[in-house]
């Protein structure tokens, strides 16, 4: 509830109206699951059968109202559809034994069609420009989710390009130190995804672990570092040159053309004796956007 009341204080996320965010659900199980899934919540809300099972039914639309309300990403809610794929495979299943035993081959053949046709939109079989071409060719564009989201590429796929790059052009700068800085340098990155790519792949190139004060990133702390040098990766040092005494542009981050715009416009600042203690400025650093 913190985080997505802060997103609806923000921005951040494209907002929709209640038929948008459902009709987003459509595309994103693939339209020709509609009848399986959406018939399983009629089931579990009007059958004698289904009564049993009806919490589920009222726990998918509470948070369904919830994201919509809240201004919720269309994804959000997508860990609620397999128990509703359940019912609804009970369902038919109770409808093909009494009548039209026809349309479960018709059925099973439109959705393994239309799945083989999604397949390239949602999994990463084709390369970024061909990509384009096919969603161009049968006509379809992935919801945007956020509305500083430019990329050319869907954000499900322009979010997995320029992480490990990015880890490279944070450890060349962390090389260029002094070795007894090294051991004092903490990495500080805007968000978790950042974060996590320093995390994931600083290791291998001799990088400490980030810190962030972007969501879950926030309460694992500062740790022992003190602010008295700290690598920080950011798009603008205007908030570095009030909070050090000292704040270097080591230049921008080296990214794939492929990943999200905001990723491309990092730099890598190497900043020297925070004005006041970490411990006491990291409150103020807690983000829930």
């Amino acid at each position: 509830m913190v985080l997505l009341h802060g997103i609806a204080q923000s921005n951040k996320n494209v907002v929709l109206t209640p038929w948008e965010f459902f009709s987003q659900q459509i595309t994103l199980m693939n339209p020709a699951t509609f009848p399986l899934w959406f018939g399983g919540l009629i089931w579990l809300l009007v059958s004698r059968e289904g009564r049993r099972y009806r919490v589920i039914a009222f726990a998918y639309l509470f948070a369904l109202v919830e994201f919509i309300l809240m201004h919720g990403k269309n994804y959000y809610l997508a860990g609620a559809y397999p128990m509703l794929f359940s019912a609804g495979g009970v369902a038919f299943e109770r409808m093909f034994a009494l009548r039209v035993r026809w349309l479960r081959p018709a059925i099973a053949v439109l959705i393994l069609g239309s799945a083989g046709t999604l397949a390239p939109v949602v999994l990463p079989i084709l390369p970024p420009d061909k990509l384009l071409s096919y969603m161009r060719t049968i006509h379809f564009e992935v919801p945007r989710t956020e509305t500083s989201h430019t990329a050319a590429l869907p954000q499900l796929f322009a979010d997995q390009f320029g992480w490990e790059d990015m880890a490279q052009s944070v450890a060349r700068v962390y090389r260029s130190l002094a070795p007894d800085e090294q051991k004092r340098a903490a990495i500080f990155c805007q968000n978790y995804g950042e974060a996590g790519a320093v995390d994931l792949f600083g290791p291998k190139y001799g990088l400490p672990p980030a810190l962030s004060g972007h969501q879950n990133y926030f309460y694992w702390g500062p740790g022992s570092y003190t602010g008295e040098i700290m690598l920080v990766l950011d798009d603008d040092a205007t908030d570095e040159r009030e909070q050090f005494r000292s704040v270097e542009d080591r230049g921008p981050v080296e990214t794939s053309p492929w990943a999200m715009p905001n990723e491309q416009r990092l730099h890598v600042f190497v900043c020297r004796d925070l004005k006041i203690s970490l411990r006491e400025l990291w409150p103020k650093l807690r983000v829930w956007l």
